[in-house]
């Protein structure tokens, strides 16, 4: 069974083709994939939706990859970005780096080698583990690769929102998560955020990993406890 919440990928990819085998493998990784032909209407979809990872190729109509990650970066969109792009000076490497990507990809690449780098990077928002696998309590294991939560060897179906949430909680365990931190995790700049489902979310994570998982912080937020 799988997670209700896939790692979300934007695709910024002008060839048609490439866009469609690109998305049609890591949907079938177990990823959910926008795939996005120009670079102002993947600038304003970054702006409005939240990502796991953007995959950027550089020379596309409208404002070009580089262009684009800089302009999030000043805005504080720390999200991970990967360049795509069949550059390969060490000019267009630097200034590639310099806008802010994670990594850089030449083309032509082996699909298998973007997702290895996709699963380093969507690992490395969680400190940094070098497994896939990370154990949240006794008998309940969190995948980083397929966002699944594993309890007692059966995979647990969680909402949208709650996949988020504990996605939030086990990047900033031990840390004091304040409530706006996660009202603005949760909901696009659309939706309405809701103390309210915050609480329902916080209940039924904590169904699964127990009252202690999650401490209330009177009048600051909730703190993640797992190890």
């Amino acid at each position: 069974m799988k997670i209700t919440h896939k790692a979300q990928l934007l695709l910024l990819e002008d060839d048609t083709n490439l866009s469609d085998t690109l998305c049609e493998f890591l949907d079938e990784q177990g990823y959910s994939v926008v795939p996005i032909y120009d670079g102002d209407a993947a600038l304003d979809n970054a702006y409005e939706n939240r990502y796991d990872l953007l995959l950027l190729d550089v020379n596309v109509p409208g404002i070009n990859g580089f262009e684009l990650l800089q302009e999030l970066r000043a805005h504080g969109i720390k999200t991970p970005a990967i360049f795509l792009t069949s550059l390969n000076s060490l000019e267009d490497l630097s200034i590639g780096y310099e806008s802010g990507c994670d990594d850089y990809i030449r083309k032509p690449f082996a699909l298998k080698e973007l997702l290895l780098r996709v699963q380093t990077l969507l690992r490395r928002e969680f400190f940094h583990e070098n497994s896939d696998l990370i154990t949240l309590a006794q008998n309940v294991n969190y995948d980083l690769v397929n966002n699944e939560l594993c309890v007692d060897g059966i995979t647990q179906r969680l909402q949208n929102k709650e996949a988020l949430l504990l996605k939030l909680f086990v990047q900033r365990r031990g840390e004091v998560v304040s409530h706006s931190v996660i009202l603005d995790a949760l909901w696009n700049y659309d939706e309405t955020p809701s103390e309210e489902a915050v609480r329902t979310y916080i209940k039924n994570l904590r169904k699964i990993l127990g009252k202690e998982a999650i401490i209330s912080v009177k009048k600051l937020g909730y703190k993640f406890t797992q190890e």
